[in-house]
């Protein structure tokens, strides 16, 4: 849950500072992922679902997420493309990871697609940045803004079929 409101609040940020630089927005991001990170770390650790499923996948997204984020803040001189290509390469791996994870929840859970379909999306927001570079700042932004937003409320309805569905411990 706390994963999707953070996404979501990241979104929303992101579309509503339209005008800032990519360095404002690669910060923003960077404190989204590192908060994200640390809730996917966190759910990997304390959740009781490793007898369902290994959480070695949510682990390495937050791994990804602390680290991709750390290295926004630590070396903030990057140009804009390299930034672009390390939010590419974030959302690449985030979601060929939730990917994975839905795959091993299809079993346990019934709503395994809107996390496929999250993994999907951040997957094609990374191809596309790497496959687009020269897009723009602000079309890019568009494009991660509305994915995020989206993703925000894929995390959020998957928190609430869990809560909902919660198995014994």
């Amino acid at each position: 849950m706390l994963r999707g409101i953070a996404t979501v609040a990241f979104g929303i940020l992101a579309a509503t500072w339209p005008g800032r630089t990519l360095l404002t927005i690669s910060f923003l991001w960077a404190v989204y992922v590192i908060a994200d990170g640390i809730l996917a770390l966190w759910a990997a650790i304390s959740g009781n679902g490793g007898a369902i499923a290994p959480r070695w996948w949510l682990a390495l997204i937050g791994i990804t997420g602390i680290v991709a984020g750390l290295l926004v803040f630590v070396w903030p001189e990057i140009t804009e493309r390299v930034s672009l290509m390390l939010i590419a390469s974030w959302a690449i791996v985030t979601g060929a990871l939730e990917i994975y994870g839905a795959i091993r929840l299809h079993r346990e859970i019934e709503v395994e697609w809107m996390m496929a379909l999250s993994g999907l999306l951040s997957f094609v927001l990374g191809g596309t940045l790497i496959a687009r570079p020269g897009a723009g700042a602000l079309a890019v932004m568009s494009l991660i803004s509305s994915i995020a937003i989206f993703i925000g409320c894929v995390y959020v309805s998957l928190a609430l079929w869990f809560k909902k569905h919660k198995h014994p411990a």
